[in-house]
């Protein structure tokens, strides 16, 4: 299994669209932060609007995707001058639609989220540039752009598997984020996981198939055809870590993974990921996930059986249309 699907997997998301938006005028879509596990999304389609939140400002063409991995804070805003419209909710079998009344569109905007596992899904997101803004190209025949395209054919469809449906798609869309060329990143921070470095992709998918063995700096350089001192310097510029510092990340999502699928004992898991000390694990998990590998694996099945017997959860939250759009802007902006 290539390195991009390793992680995914692993990361066990689930995608969705929480409600598609068709705007005009002035507006102002209020995100705010998410809680643990959720990262929110913006896919735009059509327009041209601004993404604000603390510490800056990014502007969306279409074919544009905004990601937030740590679930930060932040506004959707119009970028261009115009008065304020009434707009309405229409429901909707998978999601609803925020929609301008009495105006032409000027925006089509897909706002979601992913859910991410507890431990490897996290674990995953901390290693991504935060805010994540891709372009997925304006050659309507790029697959990332028919996969948008099906998305906003599903939302006009509106029946009978539309969810499940727009849920596949996210998560094709997540895939080909992630792999995506370094040229359509237009983030600062390094997106290790469309790395065009071969060497340190050899080195990263060597160690996802056998992360029990003792892996030396030297016998990863090896690995890379590479000196230890250049390796190290590539391998730094390609994920934006230390070595040593990912490969505990990739052994304790393995770990994580293992926790919540099987029944080995802890000690039989803590050397499946390269750890000959059970003391040594749990550190290095606790350090990892703020839980304990007993903890962990005790809260995950809680949470499983909680699911399994419809237990009561809080609502996601959704973008919420400001009512005074202006207003808005200038807390955006920083003033009074």
């Amino acid at each position: 299994m290539d390195m991009v699907s390793h992680m995914i997997r692993l990361a066990r998301l689930q995608g969705r669209v929480d409600v598609r938006c068709l705007l005009a005028g002035q507006f102002v879509l209020d995100n705010p932060a998410r809680r643990p596990h959720e990262a929110p999304f913006h896919l735009l389609l059509e327009g041209r609007c601004v993404v604000a939140f603390a510490g800056g400002r990014i502007q969306l063409q279409p074919g544009d995707l905004v990601m937030f991995p740590r679930g930060t804070a932040h506004r959707v805003l119009s970028d261009r001058d115009g008065r304020q419209t009434a707009t309405v909710k229409e429901p909707g079998s998978a999601f609803p639609t925020l929609r301008t009344s009495g105006a032409e569109t000027d925006i089509d905007l897909f706002c979601g989220q992913y859910t991410l596992a507890p431990g490897a899904g996290t674990l995953l997101f901390q290693t991504l540039p935060d805010p994540l803004h891709v372009s997925l190209g304006t050659d309507p025949h790029e697959p990332a752009r028919v996969l948008s395209a099906l998305m906003r054919q599903e939302a006009q469809a509106n029946g009978p598997g539309t969810a499940a449906i727009v849920s596949s798609l996210c998560d094709a869309l997540l895939a080909m984020v992630l792999r995506g060329a370094p040229a359509r990143r237009l983030s600062q921070g390094t997106l290790w996981t469309s790395t065009d470095d071969q060497a340190v992709t050899r080195a990263v998918e060597a160690v996802l198939r056998e992360p029990e063995r003792e892996w030396t700096m030297a016998g990863l350089a090896a690995l890379a055809a590479m000196s230890r001192a250049t390796f190290i310097r590539h391998f730094t510029s390609a994920t934006g870590m230390a070595v040593g510092e990912f490969l505990t990340q990739i052994r304790m999502m393995i770990a994580a993974d293992l926790l919540i699928d099987t029944e080995r004992p802890v000690s039989a898991i803590a050397t499946a990921v390269g750890y000959r000390s059970d003391s040594a694990f749990g550190r290095a998990f606790r350090m990892a996930t703020d839980t304990t590998p007993t903890q962990f694996r005790r809260d995950a099945r809680t949470a499983t059986r909680g699911t399994t017997q419809h237990d009561t959860v809080d609502p996601p939250a959704r973008p919420v249309l400001w009512p005074d759009p202006r207003a808005a802007a200038d807390h955006c902006a920083g003033r009074p």
